[in-house]
């Protein structure tokens, strides 16, 4: 077992038995006694593989086993495999002819780190956002049973993806149909806890074996001829797992429990799984796995190796300091909270599983009472925040982007329509990177700008989101503070808070001719330089909603084009606001929106996309000149 990454290889590992495996076929056709081997081979492949790319790989190490029974023992891709999330589906991407694809994970043109039904025929449903699985496979299941086909469905769904209310939804569906669906719980300890040792696999083995359901369908059958014996025999079965196993709950919704049971032991997963595979109904195995299993830092801290940069070779003498950067927006964010926290006693801190990537750790360490991670429960936590306002609380909730999409109908019903006092710093707004399409924050914009109450603000660098996040907070209703993954241009931050007007731009950075651009978040820097090259006007707007009036009708009266610039998709964003407003005042303005357009972004580096869509220096410069000089505008010259 690597001990650092120090110990993870360089150079590839040697994988004579993975090697020969480049579809779940080739996986058949070995023997049961050589799957442990191809176990630690796929282990090690896995590791230095991610060790070069980077990108999620606790998950993918804790499942190598499961992955390798499910593949098998069902005739995937017929049989239907379904993952929750996807962080753990790298063994899976392995298994099905992606081993040297692997390479490009989450890269330019790259592999996508989620499972996506585009890339393979492997991949049964694209996901990213947790808990859906159980859905899916309960409407793949439904199907094949309408059209009478014969295949089996499996979903695989992680402890702390259980806890979302759409999980439970699905559970209560499957169990009213009688769906023919293995649910496996992925327990890795993070939430669920669980009863390790042989008697727990031994009992597991007993209540997934032929002969023990035959005799329980059996017994159930005489038996329920005499109410009062069979509700004795019932009682005691149940007695006996909840000897060591967390049962009720399944048991109670309708589904047949078995574990829980160790997901490393491949031999027993092969039993058990095995047995289960042809049973009628809706079975629910437990498994308890090692996230990280096989890699000694990432078993010791799950959470802070969820994730792995590039591993970078570096020799001793070649080795140079690096250059202090500035903090990430989301430690922005957990400063100010703390700030505000030791100011007001009504501050409370929420967050739906995101208190690391949010930046709320050191906010939950200091104010323990006033910090709620409620799970991966996105609408339970905004009526949750709804109810704190309405008893005179102060609540802040921490929330990606791309997770807030969940929650649209609390954001309207329980906090807008209410006009409730919860201030909503929003993370990850516009592109994120490597995650891609499903984790992007490109639609926060639209789906908010429309609701009744709402204020809108986005900052265009670190300084700026801390004052914007004081503002939004005092103002007496809903509000949210958009900014976007990772570091800012490098601005100085004011310790002091100031709450600024709302709805009121900044002052002109840069006065030009002809040309206006008025820039909304984070791509001020670009449009700067634009500027530039253009001798442009540039203005940061701050607020999305209300929006400056005075600011935008001004720029439009004074120069030939206004050009508005945001990281987020133009249709329905802020562009499309200053359209309105045009249209509404009945400005005839030569407008130019950029932003981004009407498709998912894939994954990437945010850089590179943002160039290969025209929202780098370069790109903004080039749509500029190209509209002027189709409107007959002679091109503005710096000076």
């Amino acid at each position: 077992m690597p001990h650092s990454f120090d110990e993870i290889p360089l150079t590839r590992p040697e994988t004579p038995l993975l090697d020969q495996v480049n579809s779940p076929a080739d996986l058949r056709a070995l023997e049961p006694e050589q799957l442990p081997t191809l176990a630690d081979e796929l282990r090690a492949y896995l590791l230095w593989s991610v060790g070069r790319s980077g990108g999620h790989f606790g998950g993918g190490l804790g499942v190598v086993e499961l992955t390798l029974a499910l593949h098998y023992l069902y005739d995937t891709p017929r049989d239907r495999l379904v993952w929750d999330v996807g962080h753990q589906c790298y063994p899976h991407k392995i298994l099905t002819g992606r081993r040297e694809e692997l390479l490009t994970v989450r890269q330019n043109d790259g592999l996508s780190g989620f499972p996506r039904r585009s890339e393979s025929e492997y991949d049964t449903f694209g996901v990213g956002h947790s808990s859906t699985s159980l859905s899916a496979a309960q409407g793949m299941a439904i199907a094949s049973a309408l059209r009478q086909q014969t295949r089996r469905t499996v979903a695989v769904i992680g402890d702390g993806a259980l806890t979302a209310g759409m999980a439970f939804e699905a559970l209560n569906h499957i169990a009213h149909t009688r769906s023919n669906i293995l649910v496996i719980l992925n327990d890795n300890t993070m939430s669920i806890s669980h009863n390790e040792g042989g008697l727990a696999n031994y009992f597991a083995r007993i209540w997934a074996s032929r002969t023990y359901i035959a005799l329980r369908e059996g017994g159930k059958k005489v038996l329920s001829t005499m109410p009062a014996a069979w509700d004795f025999v019932r009682r005691t079965e149940e007695s006996m797992k909840n000897m060591v196993s967390p049962d009720a709950l399944f048991e109670a919704i309708g589904f047949n429990y078995i574990g829980p049971m160790d997901g490393h032991d491949i031999d027993e997963l092969l039993r058990t799984i095995g047995n289960l595979r042809d049973l009628d109904g809706p079975q629910l195995l437990h498994v308890y796995t090692t996230k990280g299993k096989g890699f000694a830092p990432a078993e010791a801290d799950p959470v802070g190796y969820h994730a792995i940069n590039k591993i970078e070779p570096q020799k001793v003498e070649q080795a140079v300091p690096k250059k202090p950067s500035g903090p990430k927006y989301q430690a922005v964010f957990g400063q100010w909270l703390c700030d505000m926290a030791e100011r007001d006693e009504r501050v409370v801190g929420i967050t739906p599983a995101m208190g690391e990537g949010s930046g709320m750790i050191e906010f939950s360490r200091r104010f323990p009472e006033r910090y709620h991670d409620v799970a991966i429960c996105e609408q339970h936590a905004l009526t949750f925040a709804a109810g704190l306002a309405c008893e005179g609380m102060k609540p802040v909730v921490g929330i990606y982007s791309t997770f807030l999409q969940r929650a649209y109908d609390q954001l309207i019903h329980d906090i807008a329509l209410q006009d409730l006092d919860v201030t909503f710093g929003i993370d990850r707004a516009g592109l994120v990177g490597g995650d891609g399409e499903t984790h992007n924050g490109t639609f926060d914009l639209a789906f908010m700008r429309t609701v009744p109450n709402m204020v809108i603000a986005a900052p265009s660098d670190e300084n700026e989101c801390r004052q914007l996040l004081y503002t939004a907070w005092c103002h007496p209703g809903p509000a949210a503070v958009r900014y976007p993954r990772g570091t800012g241009p490098g601005a100085r931050i004011e310790q002091d808070m100031t709450q600024l007007p709302v709805g009121r731009a900044r002052a002109p950075l840069r006065e030009g001719r002809e040309v206006a651009i008025v820039s909304f978040g984070a791509l001020l820097t670009p449009a700067l330089k634009a500027a530039e090259e253009l001798n442009a006007t540039v203005v940061d707007m701050r607020w999305i909603k209300p929006l400056d009036r005075e600011m935008v009708l001004r720029l439009a009266d004074s120069h030939s084009l206004l050009v508005t610039l945001e990281e987020h998709q133009v249709m329905g964003g802020a562009g499309s606001a200053v359209n309105e407003l045009l249209t509404e005042e009945g400005v005839a303005a030569q407008v130019l929106n950029l932003g981004l357009p009407d498709h998912f972004i894939p994954h990437g580096i945010p850089a590179t996309l943002l160039a290969r869509r025209g929202l780098d220096a370069e790109g903004i410069t080039e749509s500029i000149r190209k509209r002027l000089s189709r409107t007959g505008t002679a091109v503005p010259r710096t000076g």
